[in-house]
């Protein structure tokens, strides 16, 4: 709901702020006053487009700040989470500043935004009807869901959606294998050659850097051996260290009972480092032995090595990826095997779903259709009074094809209107005139007002055109929708002024070469004379005072 709006700089108007309430808000005044020029101003605080002139004549820039009530499971709240904006108050402040260049910057909750992000959440709390309306029911792609929040329970749509993205889900899976068993089939004579070398050549994770260590120490291995020989007679030859060490023992241990225990500790040290030099000796050897093999070993090593690195280059992988490649060209080839069976199983599941989404989707169109005909009759009803009884309204299901279906089901949902009879019925804008087109929008307003997800409605020149009965029609209609939702309503007529729960006058004033434009919420009595002047004009009588009052009270009885 609307509870403020804040106006800076807009065209006529300097600074105004008001304060609304719920239920049936009429603002009156007369032809020029500026009633336009609010409507226009709540439009830039909702996201319409900006232009430069609506900024006020020697002013920088004009703003506009529209504050609304925000319950806790309103829909805004999830799409602002999406945009990343948190809200924690019960209220929400919407903003547009718009410079004398025509840009304009938007604020959602004082935090920076897009103005499509505004644009969303504006369309979210606000429905403006009217001659030049866009949005709302005027747009038929909310027609279905306006017939759906009418008469088809929640829980059935939702299953739909649900049913939808199951079938979705096994056609991708289906397609998917289908695919991958296609093309194997169509690369078998590769995929088996490929396998043959694969498996002839068995290469295993991390042979690549063995093997290349193994190449470095074979091609090294001259110079290890002369150093390994070199350090082997320096520790076991008839000089070397392994043979003094023995005989530097044997010379202690002839005498250390005579230190007294004094070199007991140079005696195992001695004999420590003789076992050691003993095993240095032996690893020594080995290496020694491994490397005075087949020097025919460097070559089966780095033939299996380039060997290797061609398949892998062959298969644009690395040569670890080489196991990986033969596991894949396995699983291709055992899909080939399996004669498809797999395939022949997703697609059973496949049409089981579709069957599936079928029978929601039977469901929810004979759903609508019952839901059209209750929402055509209730809609005429409301025609008659409105002095519309020659017209025809109708909601269209269209069944679409195959390729169109989507989780919202098989058909198109839209709303036609047939002004008089013989006329061919068409969409609600391009067939109603202005004032037509108005009372149309309040009669289907009134029908789905239970189930509108916009709290608050404006309507602008809902009379036009019209008087006596038949604004009387509009405006009980307003006063009803006001009952079940906010309603600002620009008007001309007293009969709708008369129904008002709250009432402003928009008026125009000049003083030394300023025109500016002022709003008034009027009381009761200023009320009465507000309506007499719509009733008699400039010039205010008694009679007029007396209808005036004849209105009001008429109203709340």
């Amino acid at each position: 709901m609307l509870l403020g709006l804040a106006i800076r700089d807009v065209v006529l108007i300097d600074r105004l702020d008001l304060s609304f309430r719920p239920g049936l808000c009429v603002l009156t005044g007369e032809t020029g006053a500026g009633k336009s020029i609010l409507l226009d101003a709540l439009g830039l605080a909702l996201g319409v487009r900006a232009e430069s002139g609506l900024v006020r004549r020697g002013a920088e820039q004009a703003t506009v700040s529209a504050e609304f009530a925000l319950p806790a499971k309103h829909p805004v709240r999830a799409l602002l989470k999406e945009a990343g904006l948190t809200v924690e108050d019960d209220t929400l402040v919407l903003r547009r500043i718009v410079g004398t260049d025509g840009r304009s910057r938007a604020f959602v909750a004082d935090q920076p935004a897009s103005v499509t992000l505004l644009r969303q959440v504006g369309e979210a709390l606000v429905e403006i009807e009217g001659q030049f309306a866009q949005r709302g029911l005027l747009d038929a792609a909310t027609h279905r869901e306006a017939l759906d929040a009418y008469g088809v329970p929640e829980a059935d749509t939702r299953k739909l959606a649900e049913a939808w993205q199951a079938w979705r889900s096994a056609v991708a899976a289906h397609e998917a294998v289908a695919q991958r068993l296609k093309s194997a089939q169509a690369e078998e004579e590769f995929l088996r050659h490929a396998m043959k070398e694969l498996e002839a050549l068995d290469p295993k994770a991390g042979e690549e850097t063995s093997l290349a260590e193994e190449r470095a120490l074979m091609q090294n291995r001259e110079r290890l051996t002369e150093a390994l020989e070199s350090a082997l007679a320096e520790l076991a030859g008839e000089r070397g260290g392994e043979r003094a060490l023995q005989a530097a023992l044997r010379q202690v241990e002839r005498v250390k009972d005579k230190a007294g225990g004094r070199l007991e500790a140079a005696a195992a040290a001695l004999e420590r480092a003789s076992v050691e030099t003993h095993d240095a000796i032996a690893g020594l050897e080995a290496q020694a032995r491994a490397l005075g093999g087949d020097a025919a070993g460097l070559e089966q090593i780095e033939e299996r090595l380039f060997a290797l690195r061609a398949l892998a280059r062959k298969h644009n992988v690395t040569v670890d990826g080489l196991a990986g490649l033969r596991a894949e060209i396995a699983a291709k080839l055992g899909a080939l095997e399996d004669g498809g069976d797999a395939v022949e199983t997703l697609r059973r599941a496949a049409a089981a779903a579709r069957d599936a989404y079928l029978g929601v989707a039977d469901m929810i169109s004979a759903a609508r259709r019952r839901a059209a005909a209750g929402l055509d009759q209730a809609v005429m009803k409301e025609l008659k009074p409105l002095k519309l009884e020659k017209a025809r309204f109708a909601t269209v299901l269209t069944a679409l094809g195959e390729d169109e279906w989507g989780p919202h089901g098989r058909e198109r949902v839209h709303f036609e209107v047939a002004t008089n009879p013989g006329v061919p019925a068409g969409p609600l804008a391009k067939v109603a005139s202005g004032g037509e087109l108005s009372r149309f929008m309040l009669a289907l307003k009134v029908v789905l007002a239970r189930t509108s997800p916009v709290p608050t409605l404006v309507f602008d020149e809902v009379d036009s055109g019209i008087g006596g009965a038949v604004a009387a029609a509009v405006g009980d209609r307003l006063h009803r929708l006001g009952q079940e939702l906010q309603v600002l309503v620009v008007t001309h007529s007293p009969q709708v002024a008369a129904r008002g729960a709250h009432h402003w006058r928009v008026e125009k004033s000049q003083a030394a070469q300023k025109t500016s434009t002022r709003v008034e919420e009027l009381s009761a009595d200023a009320r009465r004379e507000e309506i007499a002047r719509m009733l008699s004009g400039a010039s205010i009588t008694a009679e007029a005072r007396a209808a005036a009052a004849s209105l009001m009270a008429g109203a709340r009885a």
